[in-house]
């Protein structure tokens, strides 16, 4: 066995290689997109109260807390970035707001004067902050309907 062993480790070294034996692969967040409220209820009156009534949220199915630093959630013309927010693992939620607020732990806001979520269809994209689409959440307008389980 010695033998097999020191000629298959002359055999890469020659080949310009080595034995290494590679990481196991780190598993990918259990993030997942879970219900986006794309019609505020009542008039779109732009009022900040209106437009904190259109959100996105995502849950953790995960066991372990995930950090969001660096993460993004897009539309087609615009894109939030995380800052520095954890999600909690088992069913852990954050809510995205699309008006004007002050962040909690579970409550995030955009910051946005317009609403972000059309009403006729759209979709969310959920990026890591390597820019990689992680998951993404689409909906058409069903009528009587103003959110959709993602």
């Amino acid at each position: 066995m010695r033998r097999t062993l020191g000629t298959i480790s002359a055999f890469a070294i020659a080949l310009g290689g080595s034995l290494v034996a590679a990481a196991p692969a780190q598993a990918a967040p259990s993030l997942r997109f879970s219900y986006a409220q794309y019609d505020s209820p009542g008039s779109d009156t732009r009022s900040n109260k209106s437009l904190n009534a259109e959100w996105i949220s995502l849950v953790n199915t995960g066991t372990t807390a995930v950090s969001l630093k660096g993460w993004q959630i897009v539309d087609k013309s615009r894109t939030y970035t995380f800052g520095n927010v954890t999600i909690a693992g088992k069913g852990g939620k954050v809510t995205l707001h699309t008006g004007k607020g002050t962040n909690t732990k579970t409550h995030l806001y955009w910051g946005s004067g317009n609403y972000v979520w059309n009403n006729t269809g759209d979709t969310a994209t959920l990026r890591t902050k390597a820019g990689k689409t992680h998951d993404t959440c689409t909906w058409k307008r069903k009528s009587g309907r103003t959110g959709i389980a993602c």
